[in-house]
């Protein structure tokens, strides 16, 4: 028997998210939509739906029309939701910017993506954001025509402009871009359409068993495929309610929510568990509520998954996997899995949704047992990266299977359990970072001659980030001075947590830099080989 799955039959959705939305005014207008706890902010569908039409209005007023790329630099909020609605409904494709990139990174998005508008907040705890964009701006040529402060007088105008919308959007085009890194070194625009978001969300409202009665809180960030796609979309697919604890991830803002809002479906990647379980007074949040969840975005440890399902009575925990191009999930768990798969396999296909495990040698199906790359094909592969067809064909063959980088098992049943990363993509706390972009970055330091960067395991994230570094000759420097010259520059998630100065690195005899070697060293002389053992799903 081969590696070979294919999820149940379902019915597909030809419709775009203005449609969706439309759709869930006309079954559950009165009912509650979203929720953002730290704003006070509450909206029915109705609500939710009239709201982001004006800001459509406001999108054409601007001037954009079909097809133009509009940004979103925040974190977590209802004008978030606000914005990503009213680009679908006028046409615009949203680019996702992550509210921790700074100067190099945001300025290369604006370049890149041709974006012709941008939304954020001027600050927030972590950065002044319009200075960031004045600096990212500064002597540069850009589509940008008009940058968006939530709260102004500006923001507001848009919310009651009079312009008609007469886009004729259709499921194919595209909905949302959102960049992530590849080993070229350099972001790339994953560019999914509203067929992708829409299904995706509809079919994994199926598998949770989501109806107009639950109540999802959603402590993971907007800007990820995880917030807006498992988060929105299934909301808008289903009729839940979508709770927002926090502007970003905080464990007792997240709890107390779910006490207050009665949430019944509780997101987050492992680290955030493991925050949560980990406060002082866990026990005193009342999570009676909690029925289901779940954990996605890193590997997820055997112990924590028995800990949620258990003490955060959160019995039908779903695990679920992908990446953010294929919009995101393609396998996950069900919810009544016995606790055994739930907690040693990523589950199997979701509906409409084929896998297979192929040779990393000839790309043949393997027998059903055998390692290989994790492959999908579907409605739900990106359509593409943009501007990048060379790149696309790399991960996208011509009978339309996406190879995700990743090594798995698939067992006969279709149980795919993963056993490593065919990438060096490192994972910290649920943040993707290529090692490649961070060397990059690093060899701009004028004192910096050669730099390697893995990850290695860390108990509460799941993966930190570790430097090797060869200085120029008679260059001296200190790991203090490298986490300097990084900050404010690339995001706080891509700085490494730990800086080594080396002469050399460890060699093939071909002269290849053994970056297994790094690895291996590391967890060694930081005494991590039991957290490197440690049993994941």
């Amino acid at each position: 028997m081969l590696s070979y799955s294919r999820g149940p039959e379902g019915e597909l959705w030809e419709l775009t998210i203005a449609q969706v939305l439309d759709r869930a005014v006309e079954h559950w207008g009165d009912s509650l939509a979203l929720v953002s706890c730290h704003q006070s902010k509450r909206y029915t569908w109705r609500e939710l739906r009239d709201a982001a039409d004006a800001l459509a209005r406001g999108l054409v007023s601007l001037g954009v029309r079909r097809g133009d790329r509009v940004g979103l630099w925040s974190t977590n909020c209802a004008e978030w939701v606000l914005v990503h609605l009213a680009c679908a409904r006028a046409g615009a494709e949203l680019v996702n910017v992550n509210p921790a990139y700074r100067t190099h990174e945001l300025a290369f998005t604006l370049q890149k993506s041709r974006m012709k508008v941008l939304f954020l907040w001027e600050r927030d705890s972590r950065a002044e954001y319009a200075q960031i964009l004045d600096e990212a701006r500064s002597g540069k040529q850009l589509s940008l025509e008009h940058a968006i402060f939530f709260g102004t007088d500006c923001w507001k105008e848009l919310l009651t402009a009079q312009a008609g919308i007469r886009a004729a959007v259709m499921p194919t085009d595209v909905a949302n871009i959102q960049y992530t890194s590849g080993t070229t070194g350099q972001p790339k625009g994953v560019m999914l359409t509203h067929r992708n978001q829409v299904n995706n969300g509809k079919l994994l409202a199926w598998g949770m068993r989501y109806t107009e009665r639950d109540r999802i809180c959603v402590p993971v960030p907007l800007y990820h495929c995880f917030g807006c796609v498992i988060g929105t979309m299934s909301a808008l697919a289903s009729g839940a309610a979508m709770i927002l604890p926090n502007w970003t991830f905080h464990p007792q803002a997240t709890l107390q929510a779910v006490q207050a809002e009665r949430a019944t479906s509780l997101y987050g990647v492992p680290a955030m568990f493991i925050a949560e379980l980990g406060l002082p007074d866990f026990k005193s949040y009342d999570l009676s509520s909690l029925r289901t969840g779940m954990m996605a975005g890193a590997p997820c440890p055997v112990e924590v998954m028995k800990r949620v399902m258990c003490e955060m009575r959160c019995a039908e925990l779903t695990i679920g996997y992908g990446q953010t191009e294929s919009a995101p999930v393609v396998t996950m768990s069900a919810p009544d899995d016995p606790m055994e798969v739930r907690v040693s396999t990523i589950g199997r296909a979701l509906p409409c949704t084929e896998m297979k495990i192929v040779s990393v040698l000839d790309g043949e199906t393997v027998p059903a047992g055998e390692q290989g790359e994790v492959c999908a094909r579907g409605y739900m592969v990106m359509k593409g990266y943009d501007d990048e067809p060379e790149a696309t064909a790399r991960v996208i063959d011509a009978e339309g299977w996406l190879h995700t980088g990743d090594l798995g098992m698939m067992r006969e049943d279709g149980y795919i359990h993963l056993t490593g990363r065919a990438k060096d993509m490192i994972i910290r706390g649920g943040e993707n970072v290529y090692p490649r972009e961070v060397e990059e970055f690093l060899y701009t330091h004028p004192k910096v001659a050669e730099a390697q960067v893995v990850g290695i395991p860390d108990e509460r994230l799941g993966e930190v980030v570790v430097a090797w570094i060869r200085l120029k000759a008679k260059e001296e420097s200190t790991e203090d001075e490298i986490r300097k010259f990084c900050e404010g520059k690339i995001a706080y998630f891509k700085i490494p947590q730990y800086v080594r100065f080396v002469e050399q690195f460890p060699m093939t005899v071909t002269g290849k830099i053994q970056k297994f070697r790094i690895r291996e060293i590391e967890i060694t002389d930081r005494g991590l080989a039991k957290v490197a053992e440690q049993e994941t799903a």
